[in-house]
């Protein structure tokens, strides 16, 4: 993870504000994700919408846009509900940067249909030094490139946004597995249990570590 942030093409622009209420007048939002939105938002402009008629790239069915959107906090932060609130109004793959009395911070999840997802981001960056887009191909490609420096583990070579969603919701699992086993290791008395546990333990930690080698190349495949 890094501060990154990202020169968007000017002929990508957008630039239109969006009310807070946009995202929540229609229903299905609680209350209190309501309040998050009076209490944390100052603003959400649709900023920028990445497309094959404005950065010229061929799109997918599963990627046929990327839209960027700034969201401005009154505070420190907003909550990641307000952002999965805004997330389920666009059908398009999501980059939000957020801007606060903290910096600024690009964070997204993987729209991916993979359960389980959460938001994954950058650090905090002070100042506004961009660095130019990720060279890309395709549409896909490029939103793969534009998630790599939010995610926790490298994506690997030919992995495409699905392989990486489905390989992080397995290395969330292996992490929460190991904690577990290695709290009932700690507590087990049993000689022979301990052996069972560590044994265990080991396997899980060797899956973890295939997971997270960047170097393997990816043996799934996606169909665009």
């Amino acid at each position: 993870m890094t501060d990154v942030l990202y020169r968007w093409p000017e002929a990508a622009r957008f630039g239109k504000a969006i009310p807070k209420t946009k995202f929540y007048e229609h229903g299905g939002v609680t209350s209190a994700v309501r309040a998050r939105f009076v209490a944390e938002v100052d603003g959400i402009t649709w900023a920028y919408k990445l497309a094959e008629s404005t950065i010229n790239l061929p799109p997918s069915s599963e990627i046929p846009e990327i839209q960027v959107l700034v969201v401005k906090a009154k505070g420190a932060d907003v909550d990641a509900s307000v952002l999965t609130t805004i997330d389920k109004a666009i059908k398009q793959p999501v980059i939000f940067e957020i801007v606060s009395t903290q910096g600024h911070r690009m964070t997204a999840t993987l729209k991916a249909g993979v359960p389980g997802q959460r938001y994954y981001s950058t650090e905090w960056s002070h100042g506004d030094r961009r660095r130019p887009l990720p060279p890309s191909i395709t549409l896909p490609n490029l939103y793969a490139a534009l998630l790599d420096p939010l995610l926790p583990t490298p994506i690997r070579p030919g992995e495409q946004v699905a392989d990486i969603a489905a390989r992080l919701a397995t290395i969330a699992r292996l992490e929460r597995d190991i904690s577990a086993l290695t709290r009932k290791l700690k507590a087990e008395p049993q000689l022979n249990r301990k052996v069972e546990l560590r044994r265990a333990l080991k396997t899980q930690q060797a899956s973890l570590a295939d997971l997270t080698d960047p170097t393997h190349a990816s043996t799934m495949t996606t169909t665009n």
